[in-house]
């Protein structure tokens, strides 16, 4: 959980950036690029605990319950700037300049016509979800994505006590 508080905190500060992403280009980028590094910092902190605390072994059971715990702690800490952001900060910000965007977008590819009752229908079930259920999809998210990363880190950091 320790590492887990690390990384809930790079998240936030990283989350951060997401809605200034629509009104500075460079921030997108910086999200983008963070957003990449979290599967580094994971490993990261992943060989800093089989190092330090298991003294250099380390099982790919034992990795992937690390990893387990780290991500979901992450994604509970996450999972409240994330409410705290849509209850009392957002008000719509980020939906109407996505919808925007894409109106935008739209007529400028013609051929992105096809998929504008798809994108409409997403809109509005965004537009009409309270920031608990934002903050709940959000959170499925994140615990799907670390739960994915578990298998690669494990299989990566795993070493067999030294005979």
């Amino acid at each position: 959980m320790h590492f887990g508080t690390y990384m809930g905190v790079y998240w936030v500060l990283k989350f951060i950036l997401f809605p200034l992403a629509f009104r500075i280009p460079f921030f997108q980028f910086l999200f983008v690029v963070l957003t990449l590094a979290v599967p580094f910092i994971g490993y990261f902190y992943v060989k800093i605990y089989r190092d330090k605390v298991c003294g250099g072994a380390i099982s790919f059971a034992h990795a992937a319950v690390f990893c387990t715990i780290m991500y979901v702690s992450a994604s509970l800490l996450v999972a409240v700037a994330h409410y705290v952001y849509f209850q009392f900060i957002d008000h719509g910000f980020l939906i109407d300049t996505f919808s925007t965007y894409w109106d935008q977008l739209m007529t400028q590819m013609p051929a992105l016509l096809e998929h504008q009752d798809n994108v409409r229908m997403l809109i509005d079930d965004f537009r009409s979800a309270s920031p608990i259920e934002i903050t709940m999809r959000l959170f499925s998210s994140d615990i799907f994505w670390g739960l994915v990363l578990i298998v690669p880190t494990g299989l990566m950091v795993m070493r067999r006590p030294k005979q």
